[in-house]
């Protein structure tokens, strides 16, 4: 009888619970190749802006530090140890001035100046002889910023005379500069880590005044 009855209950089981048939598994394997699809592109999408956050705030970064170091810079621009005036030259991706970059009471001729997509510094230092005299080549250059992406129309000086902003039909002022009329720079880096990608800029720009400027008569 025990056998009876356990040869009922497996016949049951198997005419209610009958397998899946092949229709079935195959509708079953497509909603689930559509769930891992959909966990795919979510992790690439999360993957993606992941990097474009990341890629942003390095950007922000590189150009913040390099046009706070620049603007602090400029803001002490001074005579040369040879008399010179403060400001050498002027121009939309150059400009060379004066101003002890080290705090050593000795006052450096400065060269700022893109090359290759890398913002750069050069510091001639003066030769101890008397008169002083300055050697005509950078003798050290130090990279301030890589990944420059200023195109020709987007210039990384631009210079302002004293009576900015008032007056905007004369600034900025037309280069190579007349160094005697700016008394004003801004300083505008852009900032593109990979340029493969989609346009991925950053901007960060900021104006400094030549303070030191202030005694000499135009």
């Amino acid at each position: 009888m025990k056998s009876d009855s356990l040869t009922l209950k497996r016949y049951m089981v198997r005419k209610f619970l009958p397998g899946m048939t092949l229709l079935e598994t195959l509708m079953a394997l497509f909603i689930m190749s559509i769930g891992m699809g959909g966990f795919s592109m979510l992790f690439l999408w999360s993957s993606r802006m992941n990097g474009f956050i990341l890629e942003t705030g390095v950007a922000s970064s590189v150009a913040s530090r390099a046009v706070d170091v620049t603007i602090a810079d400029l803001r002490r621009i001074r005579q040369g140890d040879d008399g010179s005036y403060p400001i050498v030259s002027g121009n939309s991706f150059d400009f060379k001035a004066f101003l002890d970059v080290d705090n050593d009471g000795t006052t450096e001729r400065v060269h700022y100046y893109l090359e290759n997509s890398t913002f750069k510094r050069g510091v001639t230092r003066p030769n101890v002889t008397q008169p002083v005299t300055y050697p005509v080549a950078d003798q050290s250059v130090t990279e301030i910023a890589n990944y420059v992406a200023n195109l020709p129309s987007e210039p990384i000086f631009s210079y302002y005379n004293d009576n900015y902003p008032g007056d905007i039909v004369n600034n900025p002022l037309v280069t190579p500069l007349s160094v005697q009329d700016a008394r004003l720079v801004r300083i505008r880096l852009i900032i593109n880590i990979d340029p493969r990608k989609t346009p991925n800029k950053t901007n960060v720009e900021s104006i400094a005044e030549f303070r030191n400027l202030n005694e000499y008569v135009q």
